[in-house]
């Protein structure tokens, strides 16, 4: 029975620790601190930001957008399932400046 307990506590404690490596750290915890580091010229490139949506318009010029923060342009070639007031954490992997807008390419992350 004992050697039962300690394997039951072995696996739980492996499973915790598998599942906690493929978690993703968040860099910036809202559109406004992001928002506010690209203003600020901080490259952004691989950084993890979690947002609440604000809009989401599946069919914009540039694709799949979705709109956060003052100036915040998420754009994707697919849709990511998220709708106005949802949780959002995605990978970074272009930011633009266009005319004051920002446009953000990433891909989600779980």
């Amino acid at each position: 029975m004992k050697k039962m307990i300690v394997f039951v506590l072995l696996v739980t404690l492996l499973s915790l620790v598998l599942c906690a490596c493929g978690e993703e750290n968040v860099d910036y915890s809202s559109a406004e601190d992001f928002e506010a580091a690209l203003n600020n010229g901080e490259s952004v490139d691989g950084k993890v930001v979690s947002f609440k949506v604000d809009t989401v318009n599946p069919k914009g010029a540039l694709g799949h957008t979705i709109w956060a923060g003052e100036h915040l342009n998420f754009i994707s070639d697919k849709d990511p399932g998220v709708k106005a007031g949802d949780t959002l954490k995605v990978k970074v992997t272009k930011a633009t400046d266009v005319l004051g807008s920002w446009i953000i390419s990433y891909d989600v992350v779980k």
